[in-house]
């Protein structure tokens, strides 16, 4: 009867070691999923960034390219305008520069219509 329970025993522990192999396949396995998985996602989302980046980079140009000729015709207008000013200025620059200093030279106080005079003591 001993040697009956101990090739049961023998054959309980044999199944065991097998299914700890399985077991150990399985988890294995498992890992190999699971880190595959992991490199997969990180596959796409670095191809969505990629894409997301193109397509920021294309609104960018389209949407500048329309800023710089805003900016050219900005600056050109600037420029007429201030080609003007030094005209009227060339013109006229010497009767405003005497206007000015005849106003600042001839000063003829006056009391503003709002200010009362102080009653007579």
């Amino acid at each position: 009867m001993s040697a009956q329970n101990s090739a049961g025993i023998q054959t309980l522990l044999d199944a065991e070691r097998e299914a700890q192999k399985i077991v150990q396949k399985a988890r294995e396995y498992r890992t190999k999923r699971v880190r595959d998985a992991k490199a997969e996602a990180q596959k796409e989302i670095e191809e969505y960034r990629k894409q997301k980046e193109d397509e920021f980079k294309k609104f960018q140009t389209e949407h500048s390219s329309g800023n710089k000729k805003a900016e050219e015709d900005a600056g050109k207008d600037a420029e007429n305008k201030l080609a003007e000013i030094k005209e009227a200025g060339g013109k006229a620059g010497d009767k405003i520069v005497q206007d000015l200093l005849r106003v600042v030279m001839e000063v003829k106080p006056e009391v503003p219509d709002r200010v009362t005079a102080p009653p007579a003591a």
